[in-house]
């Protein structure tokens, strides 16, 4: 197995799945850090693992199943869904995906830039009917390192700079009404493994409306909207994948602009 693949399963069967915060430190170092919308979260003791105990907290049965996993060796990306029942809201039951870009130093994880589709969990809690589960990778464990292809790499970089995914690549549960208008957007992070490319984004512009609880005055507002996505690339170009925005984080941000 994939050293950092057998790493990954660790992390997901023995801390994740397991709400073992113990394990911790065998998985991560102690400046591991987590980049999620706007937030960064440095320092394993003192920060990641508090909020992962809130995380296990609100939803005691919280479980992580795995769509995908790619790796080229010294990064990897993993999109996958959480899902359970929530204690702060009666036992309500929701899921939500999620694409995590992973570091690691050869033995532990030293950084996860990740987005998760808060939005969507938001809405299920609120009205009670759970999106299902997408189905599961068949031998997730079995993957194996692919080297870099700056090719591909080279395609999705292009592809970025039109502003507008689409087409063959869904976009959180397939809302993609509140995509900016006029982006202008930072790489945070990109990389291959073949022909799939990762990448994480922060993308300026202007809010195009959609958002439940946002004025709709607030159309045309500038604002940022955080993403992650895994890509496939086939004949130079796009050929499907899926990405991950933090609507919702861009929803709070929107409530303190003023019109």
């Amino acid at each position: 197995m994939d050293p950092f693949v057998a790493l990954m399963r660790r992390y997901v069967n023995d801390y994740t799945n397991r709400h073992d915060t113990s394990v911790c430190p065998e998985l991560m170092e102690p400046d591991y850090t987590l980049r999620m919308g706007p937030h960064v979260v440095a320092g394993r003791d003192e920060h990641y693992v508090p909020a992962a105990q809130k995380q296990f907290t609100q939803f005691p049965g919280l479980c992580l199943t795995v769509h995908e996993i790619v790796c080229n060796g010294d990064r990897l990306a993993m999109r996958f869904s959480e899902h359970g029942a929530s204690a702060r809201h009666g036992g309500a039951i929701a899921s939500w995906q999620g694409i995590g870009l992973y570091r690691w130093n050869g033995t532990k994880l030293v950084e996860n830039m990740v987005e998760q589709d808060y939005q969507a969990r938001r809405r299920q809690l609120s009205d009670g009917a759970p999106d299902p589960v997408a189905a599961p990778a068949l031998a997730p464990w079995d993957t194996e390192a692919v080297p870099a292809e700056p090719a591909a790499e080279q395609v999705v970089r292009d592809w970025i700079t039109t502003g507008t995914p689409g087409g063959a690549v869904r976009v959180d549960d397939g809302d993609t009404s509140v995509l900016q208008q006029e982006p202008s957007d930072v790489v945070d992070g990109l990389f291959s493994a073949g022909s799939v490319v990762a990448f994480r984004l922060t993308r300026d512009g202007r809010y195009a409306g959609g958002l439940d609880g946002v004025d709709p005055a607030l159309v045309g507002a500038r604002s940022t909207l955080h993403m992650a996505g895994i890509v496939h690339v086939a004949d130079g170009r796009v050929a499907g994948g899926q990405i991950i925005r933090d609507r919702l984080g861009m929803a709070r941000s929107l409530t303190s602009v003023r019109v």
